[in-house]
């Protein structure tokens, strides 16, 4: 059987660990890693993002298997946890480290990611404008080990 190529995803969303948990439960047999991304600094450690020292997001990347599950049902769960307009923050988590960002890998990613925007603001459904960016991939750090599943594995469900 040949391996097939898997795609990347790249959210922030407020604190990585409920962003990761909503796609860890809802992306079935997708992986996703929790770390730092659009920022300034290599290697960014969690004490120095959370400085708002590194211009870094904490973010999930996904990787996942187009065929088994769409980048636009990933948009979905994106915006079904958290809230896209709230200016570099989600509750009481305030920062840039915190904003609402989606990093794109391809010019597919790209457009479906804007579409859906538009879709949302057209719908009405927030009374606020999205903030959310729409900005290329960068360079992804990943977070250090104890942030992996940090809900799952501490049986938290959620922030």
């Amino acid at each position: 059987m040949k391996n097939k190529k898997l795609s990347l995803a790249d959210f922030g969303g407020g604190c990585f660990w409920g962003v990761e948990e909503a796609f860890r439960t809802e992306a079935k047999g997708s992986k996703t890693t929790v770390g730092y991304e659009g920022g300034h600094v290599d290697h960014p450690t969690y004490e120095q993002v959370c400085a708002h020292n590194t211009g870094h997001a904490e973010t999930v990347q996904i990787e996942f298997d187009a065929d088994k599950i769409s980048y636009e049902k990933l948009l979905d769960i994106f915006f079904e946890h958290h809230d896209p307009t709230q200016l570099n923050m989600q509750g009481a988590d305030v920062g840039e480290n915190y904003r609402s960002v989606i990093f794109y890998h391809n010019d597919a990613q790209r457009d479906a990611a804007t579409e859906r925007i538009k879709q949302l603001e057209s719908s009405k459904k927030y009374k606020n404008p999205i903030v959310t960016q729409v900005v290329p991939a960068q360079t992804f750090w990943k977070a250090e080990e104890y942030h992996q599943q940090y809900l799952h594995k501490r049986n938290l469900g959620v922030c």
